[in-house]
């Protein structure tokens, strides 16, 4: 029986998963959204949200117990200089994975996981759903008007230069 016993082996051997899940993570951290398979994708999450909220505190202990799972420098600083800073004051769930259908070849489901503080186009849909109808039509009218003022005093300034230039 497999009582308590959760995470998925994927396949592979224990050093061949943590080899996979740390060059993962590293790739994850560069490049803020990486394509894979929905099963690696939902490991990879387990894996290395932990390790972003021990980037949270930056300490020489904590960079060592991060640098024991990615063995990446670069890595290592991008997550305690810029990630870190960005999900300071999220208190959990760095990551977002979103499907994309299934690969051609073996048609296993395949999705992408990307750090969530770090995707434009998301940040710009949720600005504009805050917007609501009733504060666009009460903001619109008074715009109209004060559009309109401008260009009744330029059409006023130029008539008096027309003049003076007779």
């Amino acid at each position: 029986m497999r009582h308590n016993k959760k995470f998925n082996h994927l396949g592979r051997t224990a050093s061949h998963r943590a080899a996979m899940l740390s060059n993962m993570a590293v790739s994850l951290i560069m490049h803020k959204r990486i394509t894979t398979t929905l099963a690696k994708a939902k490991a990879l999450k387990k894996y290395v949200e932990p390790l972003i909220t021990k980037s949270k505190e930056d300490t020489t202990n904590s960079r060592r117990v991060v640098f024991s799972y990615l063995q990446d420098k670069q890595a290592i600083n991008e997550l305690f200089t810029t990630i870190s800073k960005a999900v300071a004051d999220r208190p959990g769930g760095y990551t977002r994975i979103i499907k994309t259908g299934f690969r051609a070849s073996d048609a296993a489901p395949m999705c992408f996981i990307e750090l969530v503080d770090f995707d434009e186009n998301m940040a710009k849909t949720a600005k504009k759903a805050k917007r609501t109808r009733r504060s666009s039509k009460k903001a619109a009218a008074p715009a109209a008007e004060v559009a309109e003022a401008p260009a009744a005093e330029a059409v006023e300034t130029a008539a008096p230069e027309e003049a003076k230039a007779e």
